[in-house]
């Protein structure tokens, strides 16, 4: 598939099938977090991986819900590894951000459904993970198979045209 409509067909899954992943479907999935640019190269991305009965108790504890899907990964980053600008800024959240976005759609690339989950309770998983403080959570990832009721949202489908979004100079 091309990555056109393979961008199209990612949507937000909202329900999933009891249905755990193969031990390769996670592989794969890592792998691809693995490729994902990062400044400098720094790489760093921290993942966890609940798959777990007790595990999943963590992500539920700390999330209104992970939607029934058999795996959720935290993507998180490490301050201590990412790269910082002379200014200040550190690249931490956009290099997870851009690991996050390849897991979503290797997710799609396997037929699987995925949703990026941003309102959680940080402090749960801090606490829970003994997180230690250069360890910042950034987004939860409940990966699996979309229930068969699973549709995108009406609005998956309304873009704004470009002409409103790029400003070409």
């Amino acid at each position: 598939m091309d990555f056109l409509t393979l961008s199209k067909k990612r949507y937000a899954v909202r329900q999933f099938e009891d249905t755990p992943l193969s031990d390769a479907q996670l592989e794969t999935l890592l792998s691809a977090t693995q490729n994902a640019p990062t400044a400098h190269n720094n790489q760093p991305q921290h993942l966890y991986v609940f798959r777990s009965k007790e595990s999943l108790e963590i992500v539920d504890a700390a999330t209104r819900g992970r939607f029934n899907a058999p795996l959720v990964i935290l993507v998180c980053y490490d301050t201590n590894q990412s790269w910082k600008a002379k200014d200040g800024r550190d690249s931490g959240a956009w290099d997870a951000s851009i690991v996050a976005t390849h897991l979503l759609l290797q997710a799609t690339d396997l037929g699987l459904g995925s949703i990026w989950v941003a309102m959680f309770k940080p402090e749960v998983f801090i606490e829970k993970l003994s997180l230690p403080e250069h360890i910042v959570p950034l987004a939860v990832i409940p990966i699996g198979v979309a229930n068969s009721t699973s549709v995108p949202h009406p609005m998956h489908d309304s873009r704004k045209p470009l002409s409103e979004t790029v400003t070409i100079l």
